[in-house]
């Protein structure tokens, strides 16, 4: 949790149409996937920005989450065939969770958004750090007639996440009725924008996708009327308290190129009956054999704060390792999800212990999310 202002310029690090918004509301940054983007904020801090979002309302800038666009004949069909969730499930004006995998070994290359808009249209959000990889492996399997667009700075996006997401929005005239994981365009300070039922934090919620020239104003029509609805601008900090709470899973930690969806019980955002997605007959043949290891979740029975790293141990025996850990602002306690071994037969409610510099600290498996969602 450091302070890069100062060096951004040598680390080159990008950022967000917003950034003056937020150094004059008291931001301390940090570097996230090549990007200079708030961490919390002055005045409350990561308690009282999760606090605000379980509560009432809290507005995120994700602006670096990357941005791409699939355009032309076929261009739905064609995304349908690399990446691993099926589009055919949903329809345009529907949003859909999915995987960018490795062809030969089911490694999660990136999780992503996608957005479809019609069979010639689908506009891709990864995360910061893998759309130049997304979008290379799409542009090398793209036919002739499709278009990869790479759009990365072209928008942002505003995450408004809570409780009283929807009165907020609906005091600005935006729509709020459509449902789960879909998307309407809309007008706000004379900016056409994309409203989307989406979000990372399990409360009810949007996301704002907006040219980037006119993001400033899409935040300053939110905070002029926010502050009616305990609106609150929140860092990067809380979004990972908050996502670790619902055991949504972070890409190179929870999900990577060693970590399979498989071994992630992510197998829910896989169309298993597909003909074609990357991955998919290494997948198949690991769903066939079982995985190694499965991710699970944890939670501390004293005042241990497990953390990304630290092993488990049931007596001398190594069973697994941290991937995600935190202080739960809800539940006032630690929890985790981590990678178990399956041959170490660890049922819901089983005891293990983390090693926290040589001190061991009793855990107990549960099955997440930690809180109860409210996203839909």
């Amino acid at each position: 949790m450091t302070d890069v202002t100062s060096d951004a310029a040598a680390t080159r690090l990008r950022r967000s149409p917003l950034h003056e918004r937020h150094t004059a509301a008291g931001a301390k940054f940090a570097p996230f996937g090549g990007w200079e983007m708030p961490l919390e904020y002055a005045g409350g801090g990561v308690l009282k920005e999760h606090t605000a979002v379980r509560t009432a309302v809290g507005v995120f800038d994700v602006s670096h989450l990357g941005k791409a666009r699939v355009s032309g004949p076929g261009a739905a069909d064609f995304v349908n065939s690399c990446l691993s969730n099926d589009l055919g499930r949903i329809g345009p004006g529907r949003a859909q969770y999915t995987l960018c995998c490795d062809d030969a070994t089911g490694g999660v290359v990136d999780d992503i958004i996608a957005y479809l808009y019609a069979d010639d249209h689908v506009f891709l959000i990864p995360n910061a750090a893998n759309t130049a990889e997304v979008v290379r492996r799409l542009r090398a399997a793209a036919p002739a007639q499709v278009t990869v667009t790479d759009e990365h700075e072209a928008y942002a996006v505003l995450a408004v996440q809570g409780p009283r997401s929807a009165e907020l929005l609906a005091a600005l005239d935006l729509p709020t009725e459509h449902g789960y994981m879909s998307f309407s365009a809309a007008s706000l300070a004379g900016v056409e924008l994309t409203v989307c039922r989406t979000g990372y934090t399990g409360e009810l919620g949007y996301e704002l996708v907006v040219p980037a020239e006119h993001a400033v104003a899409v935040w300053d029509a939110l905070f002029a009327v926010g502050a009616t609805f305990g609106l609150r601008a929140c860092g990067l900090a809380a979004r990972d308290t908050l996502r670790t709470e619902m055991g949504y899973p972070l890409h190179g930690q929870d999900l990577s190129l060693d970590i399979s969806p498989v071994q992630a019980r992510s197998g829910w955002a896989v169309g298993w009956d597909k003909p074609a997605f990357w991955g998919r007959d290494a997948l198949l043949a690991e769903r066939a054999a079982g995985p190694r290891r499965t991710l699970r979740g944890l939670v501390a029975v004293d005042r241990a704060i497990p953390r990304p790293g630290m092993t488990l141990h049931v007596g001398d025996v190594q069973v697994g390792t941290v991937t995600s850990g935190t202080f739960s602002p809800t539940r006032k306690q630690g929890i985790a999800l981590a990678l178990l071994d399956t041959d170490a037969n660890l049922a819901d409610g089983a005891e293990v212990e983390i090693d926290i510099r040589g001190r061991r600290a009793p855990l107990t498996l549960t099955n997440p999310p930690f809180v109860t969602p409210s996203v839909k």
